[in-house]
């Protein structure tokens, strides 16, 4: 029986396979969460570097929500980057969701992504 790690990784690689096969040259909107926080970031694979980030670390965010692993947060993420990413002039991505399924906060961030204005 595989264990939970691998079986993540396995998840990832297989994800990231199909978006590179589907992306058409559009940058990822890569996510990870932890127990603890959520982060997002708006990649360019073709120059291998990040065009925006955001995540619960930051000062404002801190302050601002109750804490960093909860949908409010990931939403509030997820509007955050979308901000980042239209000033970077970046308006269509591929959601890469990780091994994480799609539900909950990846949910969030997701929505709030496409509330602050991407598209994917």
């Amino acid at each position: 029986m595989a264990d939970k790690l691998a079986l993540q990784q396995r998840r990832r690689s297989r994800l990231r396979y199909q978006l590179k096969l589907k992306s058409g040259g559009r940058p990822r909107l890569s996510i990870f969460r932890s127990g603890r926080h959520i982060y997002a970031q708006v990649i360019d694979d073709a120059q291998g570097r990040t065009l925006a980030a955001a995540s619960t670390l930051e000062k404002e965010l801190r302050e601002s929500l109750k804490t960093g692993a909860d949908r409010d947060a990931a939403t509030v993420v997820g509007k955050r980057v979308a901000e980042r990413a239209i000033a970077a002039g970046v308006t269509a991505v591929v959601f890469d969701r990780g091994p994480y399924l799609y539900h909950g906060r990846v949910k969030a961030l997701a929505d709030g992504a496409r509330e602050g204005g991407l598209s994917f």
